[in-house]
């Protein structure tokens, strides 16, 4: 459910009701790909089920799906019908094509062969903790948080919302952490690393499935390598990484945390218990990842 998680504050006084939610949402229900369309974004039925709800409460958790469909088509393929085409006008016509003659070719290329075009599906979700006043997206990159946050607040009215940022920067909190190879807490270290020289060299080292707490990686910080990201466990129960810019990337449930009913059928639909576990072990995790950080930046 979620693997890849950025993290926002909710501003004060943002005090919707679910009602308020699924008509925002509705606003941008996702529909697919016209024929001359090369992607469609919006809000779908975070159970996956056709004209459900938009938004899922879950032991006072609201879970929403944002799905996308994107047409593949190289431009490659764009380019060489381009060419075909502009070579049977120069033959025809017997003058050489210019520059805007020829970016109209593949302009039209384009409109000809998306409607023939292989979609791609995927979604990702969005977690809104209105007790913790977080949300919480399942995103790989800046990128595209930055998007659905920009759907999300002109889908939500009033909503405001900020990357949310400690008190004590992730990079050098990290580097005190492998010096002393001790994180406070709960947590403890993970067998993943990335230190990066700060001058101008670059210089980077990446250890993956490996032994960190070692002189070898000490002295990298002493001449002057900074932790890019850095693998942790919380509790026996999380496993994930976090890097510099606050992103918790490669979530990972320990065994035993999430483990499947044997009395549920296969097909049976397991949204609201794994809900339930999920947001629930995240949301003990992520306070605690907060105050490890020397507490939440007041804004």
């Amino acid at each position: 459910m979620f693997k890849n998680i950025l993290i926002y504050r909710i501003a004060d006084g943002w005090k919707p009701t679910l009602k308020d939610i699924e008509e925002g949402l509705a606003r941008v229900r996702f529909v697919s790909c016209g024929a001359s369309q090369d992607k469609s974004f919006g809000w779908d039925s975070p159970r996956g089920e056709k004209h459900g709800t938009l938004v899922e409460s879950v032991a006072g958790q609201w879970m929403l799906r944002l799905k996308m469909e994107t047409k593949i088509l190289p431009t490659s393929v764009v380019n060489r019908r381009a060419e075909e085409r502009a070579d049977q006008i120069e033959e025809s016509s017997g003058r050489k094509l210019g520059r805007m003659q020829r970016k109209e070719l593949r302009e039209n290329a384009l409109l000809e062969l998306l409607p023939k075009a292989f979609t791609k599906i995927s979604s990702l979700a969005v977690w809104i903790s209105p007790e913790q006043q977080l949300i919480v997206i399942d995103a790989g990159s800046q990128n595209v948080a930055d998007e659905v946050v920009s759907l999300l607040i002109n889908c939500l009215d009033d909503l405001a919302m900020v990357p949310l940022q400690t008190n004590m920067a992730p990079a050098s909190t990290m580097a005190a952490w492998l010096m002393s190879f001790d994180v406070p807490g709960q947590f403890d270290l993970d067998r993943e690393c990335e230190l990066k020289a700060t001058d101008e060299t670059q210089a980077t080292v990446r250890y993956a499935r490996h032994n960190i707490v070692i002189d070898e990686v000490r002295k990298h910080i002493q001449n002057g390598k900074m932790p890019k990201q850095l693998g942790l466990t919380w509790a026996g129960r999380i496993s994930f990484v976090l890097n510099d810019a606050l992103q918790i990337k490669k979530i990972k449930f320990l065994e035993g945390v999430i483990e499947k009913n044997e009395s549920q059928d296969e097909g049976e639909d397991h949204f609201e218990a794994d809900t339930a576990i999920v947001t629930g072990e995240l949301s003990k995790m992520i306070p605690d990842l907060i105050e490890a950080l020397g507490g939440e930046l007041e804004n």
